[in-house]
């Protein structure tokens, strides 16, 4: 995908993610070294080991299924393709990561920082992402059937095409978040902030304020009534 073929968020150019510093190469022993001292910082409840940090590091394809992962420091990693099946990424710093076709599910991503993220056609089915900063996140063709985003911070998103299935946005910030062609059908929006989220044409049809059907539009009315249906 060119570069200009990448999906944008509508407010894209109030934040800057572009610019990265030169991607870290790191062998299969040193990624096992860092995870030991990581899992040890943990159980030890931080006196011993340290926080891993694989700031900038190419880790796609890797497989981190099942793993204590908090706090873990990640920013603006290459995830493409990685398995976090099941992990566990409280507060991890995952800062303009690009994670492209990365699999999430199950995983718990509670409070974690993920702004600027590429999640494009990522896997997220049943996560949990409550309280998550996602200003900004690419996320396009991505599946969040199911997840758990309340308080989720997603201002400025780009969610077009994901699928939100059954998702709990409770509380959720959505401002001039792009929603176009999003499945938000049985979405759970009670008291979602929607002020200047871009929606689609069609969803006009199921009620005057692009109310989803089994979603619950509750709170913000003023939000809504401005959402941009373009």
């Amino acid at each position: 995908m060119s570069d200009s073929d990448t999906p944008r968020s509508p407010l894209a150019g109030m934040a800057d993610f572009s610019t990265r510093p030169p991607v870290r190469v790191l062998s299969r022993d040193e990624i096992e070294q860092m995870l030991a001292a990581h899992r040890l910082y943990l159980e030890s409840e931080y006196h011993k080991g340290h926080r891993a940090n694989f700031a900038s590091a190419d880790l796609s394809g890797r497989d981190f299924s099942g793993l204590n992962l908090r706090g873990i420091k990640m920013d603006r990693a290459v995830l493409r393709g990685a398995d976090f099946t099941g992990a566990q990424l409280q507060r991890a710093n995952l800062i303009g990561v690009i994670s492209q076709d990365a699999r999430l599910d199950r995983a718990d991503l509670s409070g974690a920082r993920l702004s600027g993220a590429n999640l494009v056609s990522a896997s997220l089915e049943n996560a949990c992402l409550a309280n998550a900063d996602m200003e900004f996140a690419l996320m396009a063709k991505a599946l969040l059937r199911g997840a758990c985003l309340h308080e989720a911070d997603m201002s400025g998103a780009q969610l077009d095409d994901a699928v939100l299935t059954r998702a709990e946005l409770q509380r959720a910030n959505l401002r001039g978040a792009g929603l176009r062609n999003a499945q938000l059908d049985e979405a759970n929006l009670h008291d979602a902030r929607l002020g200047g989220a871009f929606l689609s044409p069609f969803e006009r049809r199921w009620s005057g304020f692009g109310l989803v059907p089994g979603a619950e539009f509750v709170g913000e009315l003023p939000d809504v009534l401005g959402a941009l249906l373009c």
